[in-house]
């Protein structure tokens, strides 16, 4: 199987979203994904890289570099909505994104890369420390408004 990668654009919106409503049980609002991928398509700082097998987008996350002035953090990058169709699974599809990602985030001299997954995505944690992710210890604190 002959997975290609590249950046997404606001066509392939409502298919991603198709991929990661499936992936994590989400409802998110095409119209709504549409506007913000719109509103933030020409920011150097957001990429959405989408993998494709026959032309169908199986695989996507979106990269979001961080620039700080701060030492010891630098440049980073957190990535979101990391995901592999659950049809796609076990190809090292995830693995070579992660691949990918890591050139560009080096290409944007990104000191590390920061992720956060849900605690029930044990396969996915595998992935990411067989990769080489380490899990911190600390709190990911969140504040609904």
């Amino acid at each position: 199987m002959e997975i290609k990668f590249r950046t997404a654009t606001l066509e392939d919106v409502d298919k991603i979203v198709d991929l990661c409503n499936d992936c994590f049980g989400d409802n998110t609002n095409k119209e709504a994904a549409r506007a913000i991928f719109e509103k933030t398509k020409n920011d150097p700082n957001v990429i959405h890289v989408i993998g494709e097998v026959e032309g169908v987008i199986v695989a996507h996350t979106r990269i979001q570099i961080v620039e700080t002035m701060f030492k010891g953090m630098e440049t980073f990058a957190i990535l979101n909505h990391v995901c592999v169709s659950g049809h796609y699974r076990r190809h090292n599809i995830a693995s070579k994104m992660l691949e990918i990602i890591k050139k560009v985030c080096k290409d944007k001299n990104c000191i590390s890369i920061k992720l956060w997954s849900m605690n029930f995505r044990e396969a996915a944690h595998a992935c990411y420390q067989k990769f080489g992710f380490k899990k911190e210890e600390c709190g990911f604190f969140q504040l609904n408004l």
